[in-house]
């Protein structure tokens, strides 16, 4: 090009020959300027067909990463924090199996209950601190309340849960304790606050049950956040399957029956939540639907359907009745592990972030149209 042309007019002659329409000559070149060359196609680098009028188009794009990185951070948790999902459950489920056991006059119930809550929930901690890293985080995390943080109100529904399930469990053993003295004063004394403790950590058991599902819909992975309606359902179902189960193997058939009527709440509700995560989210539905949070939810319907037949079936036989306890223990172990499996494969696809962002950006433009 000619030093001396002025560079607005060079831009408006290359701009003109760019958007030259078909069969129209585009406009010549000026001084030192050269003519975009046509391709092996008939077509000029300009990014128009020069062949048939037809007008080339831009490839869809794939969605893989922005600079080489992830669209969407996937959660570093690991098998402790889905664990952790499950003790948790666990533990709020056997408290509830507990106050059952100890409203109806069943103390096998109640004694397998409230060992089991404390069981779980001890494990449940561990998880959690070592989730943290350090001790000193979960301590830290209580001297401070703020309600608009799951993680925040799940730790003080621990700290609440946690010295009323021990202390519930505790009393269990006043019996061992000596009739005279200061050991058989703290004999007597013991079981009346092991049932007040016993009522406190049932009455806080629910909450217990239910802020994980919303500690996970809280997050920004695509198939936890869209089910946040519904992971409260499913894991109280899952706690109350997993209480029963403890009732079901633990204690003689004759004492089981609010662990049934727990199972088949429990099952009701989780098969409800699974259903649905599974079928009415969309494209997100489809990270819990294959892979291998597909298979452990399949797996987890079917354990419990045969949990809640046996322990349905099994009203006169010990060893049917502990299977389908066993049934259930396992069907909320898959459950709780495919709903964690599926959020995570939704994030490491950034094909479930950006599709449901343009479909509900399209929904807004057309209401707003």
């Amino acid at each position: 090009m000619s030093p001396d042309r002025p560079v607005g007019e060079r831009f408006r002659r290359f701009r003109d020959r760019l958007t030259a329409t078909p069969g129209e000559a585009a406009p010549p070149a000026g001084p030192g300027e050269a003519r975009a060359a046509p391709d092996r196609g008939g077509r000029r680098r300009g990014g128009r067909a020069r062949r048939g009028g037809e007008e080339l188009t831009v490839p869809e794009a794939e969605f893989t990463s922005y600079y080489g990185r992830p669209i969407l951070k996937a959660p570093v948790w690991k098998w402790d924090i889905a664990a952790y999902l499950f003790t948790g459950g666990l533990a709020a489920g056997s408290s509830l199996l507990a106050a059952g056991g100890q409203v109806t006059g069943r103390p096998a119930l109640r004694r397998a209950g409230r060992v089991a809550s404390l069981a779980a929930i001890t494990a449940s901690t561990v998880f959690l601190i070592k989730d943290l890293g350090r001790p000193a985080r979960f301590h830290h995390m209580l001297r401070v309340a703020k309600p608009t943080s799951p993680m925040s109100v799940g730790t003080w529904i621990l700290g609440v849960f946690g010295p009323a399930a021990g202390l519930a469990a505790v009393a269990e053993g006043a019996s061992w304790l000596p009739e005279r003295g200061l050991p058989g004063l703290v004999r007597r004394v013991l079981p009346p606050i092991g049932h007040a403790a016993g009522l406190a950590a049932a009455a806080s058991a629910p909450a217990l049950a239910t802020y994980t599902g919303v500690l996970l819909a809280d997050t920004a992975v695509p198939s936890w956040h869209e089910a946040y309606p519904h992971l409260p359902i499913i894991f109280a179902g899952s706690a109350l399957a997993s209480g029963a189960g403890v009732g079901l193997l633990a204690v003689p058939a004759g004492q089981a029956g609010p662990a049934r009527r727990m199972a088949v709440a429990g099952a009701a509700l989780e098969l409800y939540g699974a259903h649905r995560v599974e079928t009415r989210l969309g494209l997100l539905s489809e990270p819990y639907r294959v892979g291998s949070a597909g298979r452990l939810l399949r797996a987890g319907r079917t354990l419990t359907a045969l949990g809640v037949a046996g322990a349905l079936l099994g009203r006169r036989s010990r060893t049917l009745s502990a299977l389908s306890g066993a049934a259930l223990l396992g069907a909320s172990v898959a459950t709780r592990f495919g709903i964690f499996h599926g959020g995570v494969a939704s994030a490491k696809d950034p094909k479930y972030t950006v599709l449901p962002q343009r479909e509900r950006l399209e929904r807004r433009r057309g209401a707003a149209g």
